[in-house]
């Protein structure tokens, strides 16, 4: 680490604010000015809006991710995790993947942290539920809904196959719908290639205790949405919930009981539960009190953006709506990170702080290949897109946003070559467990049973011996 005396900003969380606002405030400063050292336990940030389609084999998985280091050349990159902040000292405890907890000093702090999955005390959710927050968590969901194919396929056990093929996803906003719009494509490109297995023995099904699905794209877009999926032969459960699934035995509160082998959970996030240690004042949901400069609520060297921050939205105030708040989305946070890291670099010479504004620009979201609804805002005008046009503004869009040109080049390339080249379908389970096969190669033996000694010391082959003598 650096030893410099120059003003250190600390970034917490290396997500979307965290890069993108590190790399605003590195490309604002002047050289020497201040030391930017990013801590998170990960060394990338992951394009979340592009998960679905790694799930489904549309885009690399590494090509979801944008290493922190060579992004952030001239940054510090610590990889750990923040425990603690003493605000009095202004100094942060500092746990690193290996070794022992050290203090680190700032003078600057940026609270990126942004959000988990949310969660309830679900029975069995914890040992048999699958995330959609990391792009290791979309490669696993991959490999084992393909995994499961070949266990129906191979398998005589009736029960056994119906299990197998039987996938439950519980959550129906943008990361819901799109995800097991993507798998379900997935599994019937695959079915092709197993000769007992069909879609037709497949069943998906999508449950939301909301009575709507994909509410960001307005009831019109989300009613055909929710269509859509139907006519694919995806069972929809609205105003319903899960209310267990230990041993994989799915049980819904509208009394339907089904065992699933993939039970995939995307009900809606809430802010990182770190924040808690952190002393900062929090709003009703555990979200960082920001001003409308996204400076922390009684502080002026702290700022918060994003999935973690409460942010005052300004634009959907000035058109009457109180009270209102800036979504989670990638929309928000993007260009909150650039206005944050203007605001940084004004706080530390001392210029007066800008305000955050921004008026919604409308959603997309892809449902599989060729299909996706899309409402885009044009001045006080709604355009409201589904089918394919819908699917290519949906890519057009994560297209172009998904940081740097390196993973821009690496995605379309992704895109243009799936135009000629079949979907992979192959599972690579053993990822998980690589060194499984060279350990029982490489254990070793069992050490052989020593023979009895009786009491009188002589061993067995002596004993029998003087028994044929005598």
């Amino acid at each position: 680490m650096s030893t410099s005396e120059r003003p250190r900003i600390l970034v917490v969380g290396g997500g979307y604010v965290g890069l993108y606002a590190a790399r605003r405030i590195m490309k604002k400063m002047r050289y020497g000015e201040a030391t930017v050292t990013v801590v998170d336990p990960r060394s990338y940030m992951t394009y979340q809006p592009f998960l679905p389609e790694a799930a489904a084999g549309s885009i690399s998985p590494r090509h979801v991710v944008v290493p922190l280091r060579r992004v952030l050349p001239g940054a510090e990159v610590l990889t750990g995790r923040v425990m603690n902040i003493d605000q009095d000292r202004k100094v942060a405890s500092i746990q690193p993947l290996v070794g022992e907890t050290y203090e680190l000093p700032f003078d600057y702090l940026i609270i990126a942290l942004g959000a988990v999955s949310r969660t309830f005390p679900i029975p069995g959710l914890a040992e048999n539920g699958i995330g959609m927050k990391g792009v290791e968590e979309a490669i696993g969901l991959r490999n084992h809904v393909l995994e499961q194919l070949d266990k129906a396929d191979s398998t005589t056990d009736e029960d056994v196959r119906r299990k197998a093929l039987t996938f439950v996803f519980v959550g129906g906003g943008f990361a819901g719908a799109e995800t097991i719009g993507e798998v379900e494509d997935m599994a019937r490109d695959a079915a092709k290639y197993y000769p007992n297995v069909k879609r037709e023995d497949m069943r998906f099904i999508l449950v939301d205790a909301a009575d709507k699905i994909l509410p960001e794209v307005g009831p019109q877009l989300g009613e055909w949405g929710l269509e859509h999926l139907r006519e694919r032969g995806i069972e929809v459960y609205l105003s319903t919930s899960m209310k267990s699934c230990v041993d994989k035995h799915v049980v819904l509160a509208n009394g339907l009981e089904v065992d699933a082998s993939t039970i995939v959970w995307t009900a809606g996030v809430k802010p990182n539960p770190a924040l808690a240690r952190f002393g900062l004042p929090l709003g009703p949901r555990g979200h960082v009190d920001t001003s409308e400069q996204l400076q922390v609520q009684g502080t002026d060297y702290i700022w918060a953006a994003g999935d973690n921050a409460q942010v005052p939205d300004i634009a959907a105030r000035k058109a009457g709506v109180e009270n209102a708040w800036c979504p989670p989305n990638a929309q928000h946070a993007l260009r909150q990170a650039k206005v944050l890291g203007d605001n940084v670099v004004s706080g530390m010479r001392g210029f007066p702080q800008q305000t955050y504004s921004h008026a919604n620009k409308g959603a997309v979201a892809g449902l599989g290949l060729h299909k996706g609804v899309a409402m885009i805002v044009v001045g006080k005008t709604k355009i409201k897109l589904k089918g394919r046009l819908a699917w290519y503004m949906h890519r057009g869009y994560h297209g172009m946003a998904v940081p740097t040109w390196n993973r821009k080049i690496r995605v379309f390339a992704d895109w243009t070559l799936a135009m000629f080249l079949k979907r992979e379908v192959v599972s690579l389970g053993a990822m998980e467990n690589p060194r499984e096969e060279f350990y029982e190669a490489a254990r070793p033996a069992p050490a052989p049973a020593r023979a009895a000694v009786p009491a009188n010391g002589a061993t067995a082959e002596q004993a029998a011996e003087k028994a044929k003598a005598s």
